[in-house]
């Protein structure tokens, strides 16, 4: 059996991002939707939880592997909206479209998704009101009928 070496870590490659501002979402459906980003939460990619792999001829260690496919996380936002457009909002809930992040460097992640929910918050005195967007990224291509991941572009300098 062979025992696990030391791996030294390396200098990163690309820049890493300095501010988040600005961040915004686009809705191929409808790219000029009534909402102003406040915050963005991009994507997660998660490969899931490990597959145990134990068996009875283990000694002193659970072992596991990974799984094969990878999930795609909801991007979310916090945003200001125009209660006179919220129809404008929910007509769009639940049609599938290509989802794009760009990032304050100009680099983008776009994926095919739809969105989930828009919740609002409370009005209070004194705060603009605001609600929560909430993007499922389904990596389905609903024209072509197959599998289709985020598309990552980067932009020269990252």
């Amino acid at each position: 059996m062979t025992a696990p070496s030391a791996t030294a870590r390396s200098a990163p490659g690309g820049i890493a991002l300095k501010e988040g501002f600005s961040t915004k979402i686009t809705l191929a459906s409808d790219p000029d939707i009534s909402f102003w980003e406040k915050d963005v939460q991009p994507s997660a990619y998660d490969g899931g939880d490990p597959i145990d792999i134990s068996t009875m001829h283990n000694t002193t260690y659970r072992t596991k592997a990974p799984r094969s496919l990878v999930d795609v996380g909801a991007v979310q936002s916090k945003v200001a909206y125009d209660p006179a457009v919220i129809t404008q909002i929910m007509s769009i809930i639940n049609v599938s479209t290509t989802i794009t992040v760009t990032h304050p460097d100009g680099s983008t992640e776009a994926a095919y998704g739809y969105l989930r929910s828009f919740t609002r918050d409370a009005h209070a005195d004194g705060a603009q009101p605001e609600g929560t967007i909430v993007l499922e990224i389904t990596n389905y291509d609903n024209t072509a009928n197959v599998e289709a991941g985020p598309t990552i572009t980067s932009v020269a300098g990252t």
